[in-house]
């Protein structure tokens, strides 16, 4: 016995307002079918004691650790700037602030 019939499709589609022939009709009524039962033996497989996963294949970071080093001091950040003033970069200004 099917899950999905004809007339569910076809409810289905107008509620899309997907165009679908009537051929179109029987073919999705077949294809979603067998949508619905892949889906239902997913479901009888997975059982309580197996943990959900997100991936197939278990995931490493791959990242370095976080080591705390010493940056530039001012003097040194601000060395290669063009221009500097009271200790920060001095750039053009490109607003009208008053």
């Amino acid at each position: 016995m099917p899950n999905i019939s004809r007339n569910e499709v076809e409810h289905l589609a107008k509620l899309a307002r997907l165009a679908v022939t009537e051929d179109e009709l029987d073919t999705f009524a077949v294809q979603l079918d067998q949508i619905l039962d892949a889906v239902a033996k997913v479901g009888e497989v997975a059982e309580a004691d197996i943990p959900p996963t997100s991936h197939a294949v278990p995931l490493t970071n791959v990242f370095r650790e976080d080591v705390v080093r010493p940056g530039l001091s001012r003097q040194q950040a601000l060395s290669g700037a063009p221009a500097a003033e009271d200790g920060r970069f001095r750039v053009p200004r490109i607003l009208g602030e008053e």
